[in-house]
């Protein structure tokens, strides 16, 4: 694997920034960020917050409410443990690459193919590094290119900072999923609509709209912006892409349903939990909340 393209899924997955462990959450900021919920269910107690993928200087610690719901929990539950690089690679082996002998440049377009070069080239990256990955891999790496190069760094991601508190404060952290069913639902999308999700990214990226989506996804986060939050759901749910398609029938729409049943499932098991998960999962009626107020529980904003 090409040097750069190394560098990047270790900062997806394993060098966490200094400023993220320095600060962690055992200090407590004054900015609310994100969404907080408490669960309630037959005395039963746990907490749900709202992540981003990303993070830069500035956006830690987290704030006090935050901050006391992870400690007075005994147990992290977040969608994946991004510090377990071996899982990752094999599930990117898996879903992510090709067979040996086969490249991307086989299954696109010869247009798709000059607009995805010229991309790569200006992401600082070549067709040879990333010929054997699939074209919603690539999608995705150029838009976490696009976001690394304006501040916005996996390495300071939401997630560190919970799992050094979660460290520092000697807590088990759960996950929620896998890499392999998380990657593995990337599988449900056939070739065409590999091709077409890369197009419709690849257009974004060259619009600017790409950056001007996650700036405002992580702009309502930073500030616990609750209709900035709603604003950036419907941006990535709505319209007839096959990106919001996926968005909404696969990434949320499959995922919610099953990550409420793991929440009940955990703290079934008398567990004070602090679940963390993407933002745009507790949002909308069949957000997390909703789901979880449907099977009983009783679900309180506290921001």
């Amino acid at each position: 694997m090409p040097k750069k393209v190394v560098i990047l899924f270790a900062l997806l997955l394993g060098f966490v920034s200094q400023a993220v462990l320095a600060a962690g959450v055992s200090e407590m900021g004054s900015q609310r960020r994100g969404q907080l919920y408490r669960i309630t269910h037959e005395g039963k107690v746990s907490y749900l917050f709202g992540t981003i993928h990303v993070g830069k200087d500035g956006f830690y610690p987290l704030d006090a409410e935050a901050s006391r719901a992870l400690l007075a929990s005994n147990t992290l539950v977040i969608e994946l443990d991004i510090r377990q690089d071996l899982p990752f690679q094999k599930a990117l082996a898996r879903h992510g690459r090709y067979a040996d002998g086969d490249v991307v440049q086989n299954h696109v377009s010869p247009a798709t193919l000059n607009k995805m070069v010229t991309a790569l080239a200006k992401a600082g990256l070549s067709l040879q590094s990333v010929q054997h990955y699939k074209p919603w891999l690539i999608a995705n790496l150029l838009v976490g290119t696009e976001l690394d190069t304006h501040g916005f760094q996996r390495s300071q991601a939401v997630e560190y900072a919970l799992l050094a508190a979660a460290q520092k404060q000697d807590k088990n952290v759960q996950e929620l999923e896998s890499a392999e069913y998380q990657l593995g639902l990337f599988d449900m999308l056939d070739a065409r609509q590999q091709e077409q999700y890369l197009v419709e990214s690849l257009a974004d990226l060259a619009s600017g709209s790409s950056l001007k989506k996650s700036k405002a996804l992580i702009d309502a986060w930073s500030s616990a912006d609750a209709p900035g939050i709603k604003a950036a759901w419907q941006s990535a749910t709505t319209g007839d892409s096959i990106s919001a398609g996926f968005m909404q029938r696969v990434l949320l729409g499959k995922r919610n349903p099953e990550m409420a049943a793991n929440i009940e499932r955990i703290m079934q098991q008398d567990k004070v939990a602090f679940v963390g998960v993407g933002l745009l999962h507790l949002v909308g009626d069949d957000g997390l909340p909703q789901l979880l107020k449907r099977r009983g529980y009783q679900v309180e904003q506290l921001y």
